[in-house]
């Protein structure tokens, strides 16, 4: 106290230095951006990484979804890495710089954008083949072989079955969605034996209404054949009856539970058979019903008593399909009669 100033003694509800607050609402908020970026960091890098690894499916199938997993591994990567860097060497202000709320909700939606891309992929995840430990027998006879020099070729975007000798009439065959394009090869196969070449398209991410011109490329690859058909199961079917009715080239179309989107019932040559059956939860009796009016009047429609929709394949039970009433093999030697019988017709009139 200087001289000459009054004295005031202290007043003891005086406070001196900064006053104390409340819980720091900043910390919060960047800690809940902090988690929560870790935790969708950590989904894009393990789901991904167990699709690859687990499914055999994502590596046999089309390049796009083995890539595209791949790219959501290393921008989880680097996001965990920026993470680690802010924790870690960033300091205390870059870990807990100030956030509004506005930056909260904001963050929040981002990641939870993140966390749905990642369901988006797990859903992606293709049905693998299982292969029936009996194996189908072909139409004309369960002790028949393939003809010596038939064989199967693999690419990219493809399964080919080649008949032994010169083929002219050919089937190209989209995949239900996120099925294996390999679940058919067996199914497939003794068209091929038959003479018949089969192409087993693999669309882009398992869906064929990604490309529904992709059997386009199969077609133009093969110009020694005179008569084509295209053929699918479930929505690969849709896909197929897409391509049959902007394409006048297609002289046939096989559909393995399946019904078209558009109305083809004008459309002019084209020889179509409809295989379903009739404990088919997806594609059910019902639905195959009301869809006739969209087919020519001239479709040929075949039902598997028993039959139901995972017996268009060898991938094992789907979810939401009924109850068999018949085993896999007796239905698929059906399916296999009739779709030679189809091609053999095709062939014919050809």
């Amino acid at each position: 106290m200087k001289e000459g100033q009054p004295f005031r003694p202290a007043n003891p509800t005086e406070t001196r230095g900064p006053v104390p607050k409340g819980p720091n609402s900043t910390s919060w908020k960047s800690s809940i951006l902090n988690w929560s970026g870790a935790l969708a960091a950590a989904a894009l890098i393990v789901v991904p990484l167990w699709m690859l690894l687990s499914n055999p499916a994502v590596l046999g199938g089309h390049p796009a979804l083995p890539a595209l997993l791949v790219a959501a591994v290393a921008l989880g990567i680097l996001w965990a890495l920026i993470l680690v860097r802010r924790w870690f060497f960033g300091g205390k202000q870059q870990r807990s710089g100030d956030i509004s709320t506005w930056q909260l909700v904001r963050g929040i939606a981002g990641r939870l954008t993140v966390l749905g891309f990642v369901a988006a992929l797990m859903w992606l995840s293709p049905f693998p083949h299982q292969p029936d430990r009996e194996k189908t027998a072909p139409a004309n006879g369960p002790t028949a072989t393939a003809p010596a020099g038939s064989k199967a070729a693999e690419d990219a975007t493809s399964i080919t079955l080649a008949p032994a000798g010169q083929a002219t009439t050919g089937l190209v065959f989209y995949p239900g969605a996120r099925v294996d394009a390999h679940a058919y090869q067996d199914l497939l196969q003794p068209l091929a034996d038959a003479g018949h070449l089969v192409v087993i398209l693999k669309p882009p991410l398992g869906v064929s209404l990604l490309d529904t011109n992709q059997a386009r490329a199969a077609m133009d690859r093969h110009p020694e054949i005179a008569s084509w058909a295209v053929g699918g199961h479930s929505l690969g079917g849709v896909s197929a009856s897409s391509f049959a009715a902007a394409n006048h080239d297609v002289s046939g179309l096989l559909l393995f539970a399946s019904y078209p989107a558009e109305n083809m019932a004008d459309a002019q040559g084209l020889s179509v058979l409809s295989i379903s059956g009739t404990n088919d939860g997806l594609s059910t009796p019902d639905k195959i019903a009301a869809s006739r009016p969209l087919l020519p009047p001239t479709t040929t429609y075949a039902t598997v008593v028993g039959g139901v929709h995972a017996f268009f394949g060898d991938y094992g039970g789907q979810p939401g399909d009924g109850e068999p009433g018949i085993s896999r093999n007796e239905a698929q030697q059906q399916i296999v009669a009739e779709s030679l019988r189809f091609m053999d017709r095709l062939k014919a009139s050809g």
